[in-house]
């Protein structure tokens, strides 16, 4: 097991005990000080508040000194999945079903290693992602990154009133 499956299996129990689910756990960062960013979300998939993040920070920040599983000196980050929210587990896939999302593979699948489009549908070993009309299937072993594409409304821009 290496630092990260240890680390979300330290953490993961006090998140869903608290209400978060985990997204996503990274051990990142150069120089003397590494990064331990931690994304969670609300079970109610609700929205991530600040209180949230410093709620659960305080809690794994004292589950953390006392299980002890990284050897350097570390920043704890505790963060909302935000707007390009990671895709990691293949219940994430199956979830966002029908969104536009875009991904890098480790190895090329019919010639190309970047894809944005239409997540189609997400099976037991691998996903359809469509596009440009053109659909691929992609094993979910070979999904280096996978990440919503943010959705943001068009806001109708009207002219400025003029003052008589």
């Amino acid at each position: 097991m290496d630092v990260l499956q240890r680390i979300e299996k330290i953490i993961e129990p006090t998140l869903n005990a608290l209400g978060y689910d985990l997204v996503y756990v990274s051990l990142g960062g150069g120089g003397n000080r590494q990064t331990l960013l931690v994304m969670i979300e609300n079970q109610d998939q609700t929205m991530v508040s600040i209180d949230d993040c410093v709620r659960a920070s305080r809690e794994l920040s004292v589950l953390l000194d006392i299980e002890d599983p990284i050897s350097t000196p570390y920043n704890l980050e505790v963060s909302s999945p935000g707007f390009d929210r990671p895709l990691v587990k293949i219940q994430d896939f199956i979830r966002f079903q029908g969104n536009e999302i875009k991904l890098q593979t480790h190895n090329p699948v019919e010639n190309r290693k970047r894809f944005k489009g239409i997540l189609v549908k997400a099976l037991e070993d691998h996903i359809i992602l469509e596009v440009e009309g053109q659909t691929y299937e992609i094993p979910y072993q070979e999904i280096r990154m996978a990440r919503l594409v943010p959705k943001f409304q068009e806001l109708e821009v009207k002219p400025p009133v003029k003052k008589r």
